[in-house]
């Protein structure tokens, strides 16, 4: 959903709805899930800026409450339900995100976590964040380049103790990686057998050359790792429906196969173009089947 990635201001609810118009029908008994919205507000006295954020956008570009216009593209687009992204800026303080919880239904919100891996007290805060909020189900770690901030290498004891944590609360291990960090994030996945893992944004191909992505593919090897099918404005810019890329999403989806594929981002149109030839049930699956089973979200 291009309107409310993590660096891009909220735009008019009217302009969001003129989006609803490509979301053609669905299997109706398969909700449509999207992991992806990133909440922001202009209120930086109620939900401040982190001071370790990895940037600070112009808050000023952003409503005073957003998810009375995410609610709305919601219903314009025909999305179920959603995931709320805890946005790099507001760091470990999860404020804004716990409100929004606080103010919708389980049925049809959920949320993530977002957490500074060197923190030796992270994993105490996690446990402490999920206790206090069970709906919060998943944690993402950062590692691409231009952005070493969070953690150094998947190795590192800091890194394990927090996964380990996450593992422990049934938790989803989203990972924000580029290529040339998936043989460390192989090794860590491998360290904690069962553990359900979402990489994001096809693991930002931008970021790393073909001998590096040739390890995102082998990552496909492992059943507990899904691919999600989003941040292609990042990539490309015939959005959107960005047919520029056919070729590499053909491979992807080829590669994790329907079972394992999200969509997330963007219009869901965006599955029935880049899953030409697949049937119904399966483009359903990546619109949110999928999802709906690694959230076990009835």
């Amino acid at each position: 959903m291009q309107a409310f990635r993590r660096r891009d201001a909220l735009i008019s609810v009217g302009a969001l709805m003129g989006a609803a118009a490509l979301s053609p029908a669905f299997a109706a008994d398969t909700p449509v899930i999207e992991w992806n919205m990133h909440m922001f507000s202009a209120n930086t006295a109620k939900f401040p800026f982190h001071p370790q954020a990895a940037y600070k956008p112009d808050a000023t570009k952003f409503p005073a409450d957003p998810l009375v216009a995410y609610q709305a593209y919601l219903k314009a687009t025909g999305i179920d339900k959603a995931m709320f992204v805890q946005p790099e800026p507001y760091g470990d303080d999860h404020t804004l995100v716990l409100d929004c919880l606080r103010r919708t239904s389980g049925a049809q919100f959920k949320g993530t976590s977002l957490f500074y891996p060197k923190n030796p007290e992270s994993p105490k805060k996690l446990a402490a964040l999920v206790k206090s909020q069970p709906r919060i189900v998943s944690t993402r770690f950062h590692a691409h380049r231009g952005k070493e901030i969070y953690l150094d290498s998947f190795a590192a004891d800091y890194v394990r103790a927090l996964w380990r944590q996450a593992v422990e609360l049934g938790m989803v291990i989203e990972l924000h990686i580029g290529p040339n960090y998936a043989l460390q994030a192989a090794d860590a996945i491998k360290a904690f057998p069962g553990c359900k893992v979402l990489i994001d944004h096809m693991c930002e191909p931008k970021l790393g050359n073909p001998y590096e992505y040739a390890n995102v593919l082998e990552l496909a090897k492992l059943p507990n790792v899904y691919m999600k099918i989003s941040g292609m404005g990042y990539i490309a810019d015939d959005g959107p429906d960005y047919r520029s890329i056919l070729p590499f999403t053909t491979r992807l989806i080829k590669e994790f196969g329907p079972d394992r594929i999200v969509w997330s981002g963007d219009s869901p149109h965006i599955a029935d173009v880049h899953m030409k030839g697949y049937s119904a049930a399966d483009i359903a699956k990546v619109k949110g089947g999928n999802l709906q089973r690694l959230l076990n979200w009835g």
